[in-house]
């Protein structure tokens, strides 16, 4: 990727820059996207709608344009991740059908599971209807390859693609150009679901080095409430991408309840955004759980876009051997009478690295608003590293704001006193950090959703990397 000064003389010399988006095309792995991507649409685009294809078509080309965001210089967003592994890998597109032999038990072994749920399940990105359990209970809960198929989905064509804005990143621009299928939930005015939604996304790993698009978009009416879970989960070890993006639009006075867990194999990439959009008095919740992947990125936005609009964000994750976890968070405070808090913690064993930046922008307008942000890390190894930076952009001056981190071992003084007290080293430890993760765990509201986190962040397997 070219350095900052070369990428202004390509803004400002159209010949470099045609010069430049053609080096990137001789990249093998660039070369095998756009193959794929060549072929993908062959196959597909006779049968779908026009404003689709023609989104389909911008976001390759800009992906051709922005590539990965693997510079070193001048990319404040990826300033602690490299994302050069998947740069320089090549993965390949293999949509899932439903031939591809999945156990229904290895699905509820590896993902929370309650009967009474609505459930989705997504093989690679893929729709899985044999799969799948849906309760419709007045909301619209169905696949996006159903809804493409209709020319005149006009809520499609309307809010697709909207929110994620493909422009300027290149996993979203990467995804849009694979759009073909996901979740479209929508929630109609004064409904509200007393049923948690889960979408479940796998990665099959039927063969090595594979690439899934996952989508979702999701949509609440006025005065609606609704609980969504998002689990992605691996089948297998062998290596792939999960590029995922999720669109979230919530409606007047209406409130939404989030939760996000990751938990694919431990020689995954997975790149999540989410894109959120609050309207006037609607409140946004969400909690993620990260436990996997060999690198893996969260990247939440939530646009507090009129008055009285709130988020609360709060973030779980453990990593171990090797692995790489970031949290990127962005809270626009883009009216007044608006409030955020984000609240991370993490524990690292091994030489692992996790990263937090938090990032809060209080505009011009944006009077009597209030935010917070705290970033808490516990370090089980001398090796393990942390990147912690809450930040906050503050133009308004009748605002609260707060925000601060910590990054460090466990007390010897707490663990002295539970030795005293005839509690070996390895219990003790493991009450520190079940202590220590509790706070976010505790948090999560579905039964079976909580159990499940609880027993996957149980302690007793984590402190052995001491």
């Amino acid at each position: 990727m070219p350095k900052p000064a070369e990428q202004k003389q390509i803004q400002q010399y159209p010949n470099l820059r045609e010069i430049y988006i053609a080096l990137i095309r001789n990249y093998p792995s660039y070369k095998k996207y756009q193959s794929d991507y060549e072929t993908f649409v062959s196959q597909i685009n006779r049968s779908d709608p026009k404003w689709l294809r023609d989104t389909r078509s911008r976001a390759a080309t800009r992906f051709q344009e922005l590539g990965f965001p693997t510079a070193n210089h001048g990319n404040e967003r990826w300033k602690y991740t490299s994302v050069a592994p998947i740069a320089h890998s090549i993965f390949k597109y293999k949509p899932s059908t439903d031939t591809d032999e999945i156990n229904l038990d290895d699905i509820r072994h590896s993902t929370p599971h309650d009967k009474e749920w609505t459930k989705l399940v997504f093989a690679d990105g893929c729709y899985r209807q044999d799969l799948s359990h849906i309760h419709q209970n007045g909301t619209t809960i169905v696949s996006l390859s159903s809804c493409l198929k209709d020319p005149e989905s006009r809520i499609l064509k309307t809010h697709l693609a909207r929110y994620a804005d493909f422009e300027g990143d290149g996993f979203t621009a990467l995804n849009t150009a694979f759009l073909t299928d996901g979740a479209f939930i929508y929630v109609p005015d004064g409904i509200e679901s007393t049923r948690p939604i889960h979408l479940v996304f796998l990665s099959t790993g039927q063969s090595q080095h594979t690439a899934s698009y996952p989508r979702a978009l999701i949509m609440t009416g006025r005065n609606s409430k609704l609980t969504i879970i998002e689990s992605y989960v691996g089948l297998t070890d062998n290596p792939g991408l999960t590029n995922t993006v999720v669109e979230i639009a919530a409606g007047e006075n209406s409130k939404i309840e989030h939760y996000r867990l990751l938990a694919e194999s431990a020689e995954s990439f997975h790149i999540g955004t989410t894109r959120v959009n609050l309207s006037r008095d609607s409140f946004f919740s969400s909690i993620s759980i990260s436990r996997g992947a060999k690198l893996a990125r969260n990247d939440l936005n939530v646009i507090l876009g009129a008055p009285g609009s709130g988020c609360t964000i709060k973030g779980l994750y453990i990593t171990s051997d090797s692995q790489h976890i970031d949290n990127h968070i962005d809270i626009d405070h883009a009216t007044p009478h608006t409030s955020s808090d984000q609240y991370f913690k993490g524990v690292l064993t091994d030489q692992s690295r996790a990263v937090f930046s938090g990032r809060v922008l209080m505009r011009k307008n944006a009077q009597k608003s209030n935010a917070s942000q705290k970033d808490l890390n516990l370090l089980l190894s001398d090796k393990a590293r942390v990147n912690t930076k809450p930040s906050m952009e503050i133009y308004a001056d009748d605002v609260q704001a707060v925000h601060g981190a910590t990054a460090g071992a466990v007390a010897e003084d707490a663990l002295m006193y539970m030795r005293s007290r005839g509690i070996d080293k390895h219990t003790a430890m493991s009450l520190l950090v079940n202590g220590f993760t509790s706070e976010i765990i505790d948090e999560i509201k579905p039964a079976y959703l909580r159990g499940f986190v609880g027993k996957m962040f149980s302690a007793k397997g984590n402190i052995n990397h001491i």
